[in-house]
């Protein structure tokens, strides 16, 4: 006779305890806003969480005289990260459509970040200093969201984003796991999406925040954590927690009722990197439970670069640049946005692609390509 048995209850995810995530990184000393920013009630509890800091009003969040744009800047790049923080009101809320890691890009919570990964393709925009700023009207955001997500309705034919829900990164411009410590901005918008029968939210993220674990997301939202080899991560991801610390939050994450995906990215060729990913296939394979396995999908991106902001770079992390930048094997290309980068040039990068995709396919064959590029 077959004994049928129950399955096992999931454990529950850990609880947060001890210091937050941005004790280290975050002590804001100067708040630059714009003067509307007190007229949200969003702006009055960011404002309350720091008492103590120094407030300059601003006419724009985008244009701060003496923050952006000036040169001498960026010899006090992580300074500036670790002691700033911008308040804004968001003016444009369009949605840019998308088909790789989303089917949307929602208006931005926030664009910066409290991290300084050095490849990272936002500072290209915000100067010679990337703190963070945050969006204080997150009604407005929430309310954009909710009128597209009902318009466009059940999503009728399966993609590679997602093969029922509309995916919305929410997260494009900014580390959604670090401004959850700032704001409540990203928990109304994880909360916002169990509303949504249609739709989904996505974000990718470096940072451990177990505050996020208390969200209750019902397999609404899809946090995807980016990974790569520990040794070039400890030299370009500043700031951000180590690479065994965002697996071993795998399973936690997965239990907490999100879906959870991984990000190679950005993959950087440099002499053994096969050998390196290997060592982190395995890394993960080890690390994580049958649960988190049998959800498991990735995105594989090959490092894109930018002439600017290797002139950055080279003023606080030359070392970083090493790495990046390689125009012996680079060329020129034209980005979806317009922008002028560098990437791994055609042919070459191809080859690369598909080596990668057969190590991961033979150490980790449960994760699902996405997409890659």
């Amino acid at each position: 006779m077959d004994l049928f048995l129950p399955e096992p209850a999931p454990r529950p995810p850990a609880v947060p305890s001890g210091p937050g995530p941005l004790d280290r990184l975050l002590k804001v000393s100067r708040i630059y806003l714009e003067p509307a920013v007190r007229e949200h009630a969003r702006g009055r509890e960011i404002l309350a969480r720091y008492p103590d800091a120094e407030r300059v009003e601003v006419a724009s969040h985008q244009r701060i005289p003496g923050l952006f744009g000036n040169e001498g800047n960026v010899e006090a790049w992580n300074r500036i990260k670790g002691s700033t923080l911008v308040l804004g009101v968001k003016k444009t809320l369009s949605f840019i459509a998308n088909d790789r890691s989303s089917d949307f890009i929602a208006p931005s919570t926030a664009n910066g970040c409290v991290m300084a990964c050095a490849y990272c393709y936002v500072p290209r925009n915000k100067g010679y200093a990337n703190p963070v700023t945050v969006f204080v009207n997150i009604d407005r955001i929430q309310e954009a969201v909710r009128r597209h997500a009902h318009k466009r309705g059940p999503k009728l034919e399966p993609n590679t984003v997602d093969p029922h829900a509309w995916v919305y990164d929410i997260g494009c411009n900014s580390d959604c796991a670090a401004d959850a410590a700032i704001s409540d901005n990203v928990r109304d918008l994880v909360r916002l999406f169990t509303s949504l029968p249609h739709a989904k939210a996505s974000f990718a993220t470096k940072l451990v925040n177990r505050e996020l674990l208390t969200y209750e997301p019902k397999g609404r939202t899809r946090i995807r954590f980016s990974l790569m080899p520990h040794a070039p991560a400890k030299l370009l991801d500043v700031r951000t927690s180590p690479i065994a610390e965002r697996i071993a939050a795998i399973d936690d994450f997965v239990a907490a009722g999100y879906e959870v995906h991984l990000n190679f990215s950005p993959v950087i060729l440099h002499e053994g990197w096969q050998d390196a990913y290997v060592e982190l296939f395995q890394q993960v394979d080890a690390g994580i439970g049958e649960r988190a396995k049998a959800q498991l999908a990735c995105e594989i991106i090959f490092l894109t670069h930018n002439a600017g902001l290797h002139e950055v770079n080279l003023g606080w992390h030359p070392k970083a640049e090493e790495l990046l930048w390689r125009p012996e094997i680079q060329e020129t290309k034209v980005s979806q946005g317009g922008g002028v980068n560098v990437r791994y040039r055609t042919g070459f990068k191809g080859r690369h692609v598909a080596e990668f995709q057969a190590l991961l396919a033979e150490h980790l064959p449960y994760c699902r390509v996405r997409y890659a590029f």
